[in-house]
């Protein structure tokens, strides 16, 4: 399986007792409607199959999985802090009307006040927030995504309008 035929659930937090049992970490939000025959690791940028002997799903984003063959807490260390990923085939239907902030990877960014920033290259959920990651000025800049600075998005034409603080991307630029 490539990367573009996966999605990205979460990754393995740590391991658990000394029979192989791992705590995975999901980021992928509607994580209990995913059905966990196999995941695929990220081994070195080769997602390797591990079929899943038990998963016990935990309310807050987490979940203990074990995986057939590794029987023993040395079989997984290897999976420590990696990635995992379901196929596409797996992802669950959305329906039409629902938009994640994760949807705008990809869309163009505009500020009010400084115009084009650039393409979004990356939007990553942190425990209080969205952030988008933008080059701008040829410097990777990093900005929130919430209500008080969105301003617009256009879904047709794949742009987001933003009225970013005053001083927000100079943090940035000046060296």
């Amino acid at each position: 399986m490539k990367h573009e035929e996966a999605f990205y659930i979460g990754y393995v937090t740590k391991t658990r007792g000394l029979k192989g049992e791992v705590q995975v970490f999901f980021e992928f939000d509607d994580y209990e409607a995913l059905e966990f025959d196999v995941v695929y690791a990220d081994m070195n940028g080769k997602l390797v199959p591990y079929f899943v002997a038990s998963a016990k799903l935990q309310a807050n984003k987490t979940g203990y999985f074990n995986f057939d063959d590794t029987d023993h807490i040395d079989k997984v260390q290897p999976l420590l802090k990696k990635k995992l990923y379901l196929p596409l085939t797996q992802k669950p239907e959305r329906d039409e009307d629902e938009f994640f902030y994760t949807d705008l990877k990809g869309f163009m960014a505009t500020d009010e006040t400084l115009g084009e920033l650039g393409e979004i290259l990356e939007v990553n959920e942190y425990p209080q927030q969205f952030v988008a990651t933008v080059l701008y000025k040829e410097t990777e800049i990093l900005f929130p995504l919430n209500e008080d600075f969105i301003v617009e998005i256009d879904e047709e034409e794949k742009i987001l309008t933003l009225d970013l603080p005053e001083g927000l991307l100079d943090i940035y630029l000046e060296k």
